[in-house]
């Protein structure tokens, strides 16, 4: 053909720079778009095969090879799939936006599908020119007695197309970076952005450096002059020699840089337990084993493949920090995509390939659209029912797995109600006595509050509510351990979906279950030192807010309490989390219990005037405080100074 130049055919103004500047927001994923056309234009040629329509040498091997070449600041991607005719190149590269594969499925629509197809979208090519002043494409058709062609273009506005001496079928496309862009012919570059990319592609995928190869041909070329040399020394053997050197440069062939059957396309039942744990250490550099996965394998209504991790943890819940990596055709997309991934499982490690991804041109953004939204419920009750079933079948490991997983499904049913719906039955909480159960299994034995609902009561710090476990444990009665962030916002959550339970801390205003029966004579009794008791602490703890009462418990130990109601409770650990470091507008809300049967409280009763009852009375309120939350670094200097001086009193010192 003679030579043509001519403008690029651009179906709307002004695209290019568009296409140029904005279109990807990261410049280094044109190297993704050229590889995967490459990967496209060899999967067609296979199903061209497939179809009898091509048929390929018997030792064929499709790869793209990319190479990088510092000296000249070239970048080239080589593929010896379907190649192009001249009419295809003004096709499918001077009209911008016109897709190759869309048009090469709608041809072939009745004989083949689109899986493994990736290059939907047309404009990948262009992407060159974000980092190129120049590119050149040299292409040869496998049609039969087809002309290789030659397109070059700088700017990417203008271009010239003419015959071509290539001889290789396929296409050739060669990067002429531009002064900006020179990291883009550094080979550890290079391979990092194929690793990111491209590990998965259906092809193999082999990186070479030119300045490499050249020392490595001129090696070779001396090892060969040397090996001829010795033949005609020694008259050796032609065929011998010849087998030999097969034999070595099988042995030094590249590997490619990919893995073209990635473990999510096969069969979970043809995966082993070390295959998928190699395939975790692989991809998330992560050598703590995971708890166990998810194999996702669905064919209708969608395409969808993929594997979720459950890791091991052994950090708060705002620290964890998961990685769903998302493909498009073995082509990765991007990390953790909101739309299509569950916000509740971008906690866990996974990928997930799924080709029918309604992916803008740029592949890395969702085009608005329902499916996705019914990809993403899949996804969810797929993670919903291998939980359920585990509990249901392998109670003994799920048991075991709780504690690390437990914050994922809570995040989960906090998230999504139709997980929660799902997962409901199947949340568990261990108990006083260690045992996992479910809520319907958990019975308090405690009456209901005011409203009927049922009562459950948790704890959140084993060794601060310590003496309140005493005393549930001693009455018989029961609590579930809740020590994790989450669990606030949790059982919050579960109130407002059943309202038949009601949960308190184990420390809330409980006396009613350790109370002594007592005669009406004996409560207006109590009643009347409780008056007398109440201006005493006031003045003692120099707290005019204080609310005290005094009550006959049944354990005569214990000499005191401080109790906070429930939503009190709640809402001070809210504003706590919102940054609110003063509430002490809640304190006048804490109640003091004082034991009426215990020995120290009625010394204060039968002492008031005595200086004792002061130091006793300051020790108790202290002691109630420390089994509800921390003291303050100024009450715990005074708690430390007294308790050494009652020791001091108690050695008979003072």
């Amino acid at each position: 053909m003679s030579t043509e130049k001519g403008s690029l055919s651009i179906s709307s103004e002004n695209i290019f720079p568009v296409i140029k500047k904005w279109l990807y927001s990261d410049h280094d994923i044109f190297i993704r778009e050229l590889v995967s056309n490459g990967c496209d234009a060899i999967t067609k040629l296979k199903k061209l095969d497939i179809m009898g329509e091509f048929t390929p040498a018997d030792d064929e091997k499709y790869k793209v090879v990319v190479t990088v070449d510092s000296r000249s600041k070239t970048l080239t991607i080589k593929d010896n799939g379907i190649g192009m005719t001249a009419d295809e190149v003004k096709t499918y590269i001077n009209q911008i936006a016109f897709s190759g594969a869309a048009s090469f499925l709608e041809k072939y629509k009745d004989k083949t599908n689109e899986d493994q197809i990736i290059g939907h979208f047309g404009l990948g090519f262009y992407s060159a020119f974000m980092v190129a002043d120049k590119v050149t494409i040299d292409s040869l058709s496998y049609a039969k007695d087809a002309k290789a062609v030659h397109w070059e273009s700088e700017g990417g506005t203008e271009f010239e197309m003419s015959d071509s001496d290539y001889d290789e079928r396929g296409t050739k496309i060669v990067l002429y970076l531009n002064e900006d862009s020179y990291e883009f012919c550094n080979e550890y570059r290079v391979r990092e952005i194929l690793m990111k990319y491209c590990s998965f592609m259906p092809t193999e995928i082999f990186l070479f450096n030119a300045e490499t190869l050249e020392k490595e041909v001129i090696e070779a070329k001396n090892e060969q002059d040397k090996t001829e040399d010795k033949k005609a020394d020694e008259n050796s053997d032609e065929d011998a020699d010849e087998n030999a050197e097969d034999e070595k440069k099988e042995d030094n062939s590249p590997k490619p840089i990919n893995d073209t059957t990635p473990l999510w396309t096969k069969h979970p039942n043809d995966c082993t337990e070390e295959e998928y744990k190699e395939f975790y250490r692989n991809v998330f550099h992560d050598y703590k084993e995971p708890l166990f996965w998810i194999h996702l394998n669905m064919d209708y209504p969608f395409n969808l493949k993929g594997i979720l991790y459950f890791p091991k943890i052994n950090t708060e819940y705002d620290t964890i920090e998961g990685t769903i990596k998302l493909y498009n055709n073995q082509v990765f997309v991007a990390d953790n995509i909101k739309e299509v991934i569950p916000e509740f499982l971008m906690l866990l490690k996974g990928v997930i390939d799924c080709p029918d991804l309604p992916l803008n041109v740029s592949r890395s953004a969702l085009q608005n659209d329902g499916f996705v939204k019914k990809i993403s419920e899949y996804i969810s009750k797929k993670v919903a029912d291998k939980l359920s079933g585990m509990c249901k079948v392998e109670r003994e490991n799920y048991e075991k797995f709780w504690d690390d997983i437990s914050p994922f499904i809570k995040f989960g049913c906090l998230k999504d109600t139709k997980f929660q719906e799902k997962m409901k039955d199947y949340i568990i909480f261990k108990n006083l006595e260690g045992k996992y159960i479910a809520l319907k299994e958990y019975n308090p034995d405690v009456t209901g509050d005011k409203d009927n609902k049922k009562k459950v009561y948790y704890v959140t710090n084993e060794q601060q509510q310590s003496q309140y476990i005493s005393m549930f444990k001693e009455q018989g009665l029961d609590a579930l351990i809740l020590t994790h962030n989450i669990d606030q916002s949790f059982i919050t959550s579960l109130e407002q979906h059943d309202e038949t339970i009601k949960f308190e801390r184990i420390d809330a205003d409980v006396t009613d279950t350790f109370k002594e029966e007592v005669s009406e004579d004996d409560a207006k009794a109590v009643k009347e030192q409780e008056e007398a008791l109440t201006e005493f602490m006031k003045k003692a703890l120099d707290n005019d807010k204080l609310t005290v009462k005094l009550e006959k418990l049944k354990d005569a130990s214990i000499s005191s309490m401080i109790t906070i109601s429930e939503d009190t409770r709640r809402m001070q650990d809210m504003m706590k989390m919102y940054g609110y470091g003063d509430t002490s507008m809640f304190a006048e809300s804490a109640t003091l219990i004082l034991n009426a049967n215990n020995e120290l409280v009625k010394y204060i009763i039968d002492n008031k005037e005595d200086d004792k009852a002061n130091l006793i009375a300051q020790q108790l309120y202290d002691l109630a405080l420390i089994a509800n939350q921390p003291l303050s670094a100024d009450a715990m200097t005074k708690f430390v100074e007294r308790s050494n001086k009652i020791m001091m009193i108690l050695a008979g010192k003072e």
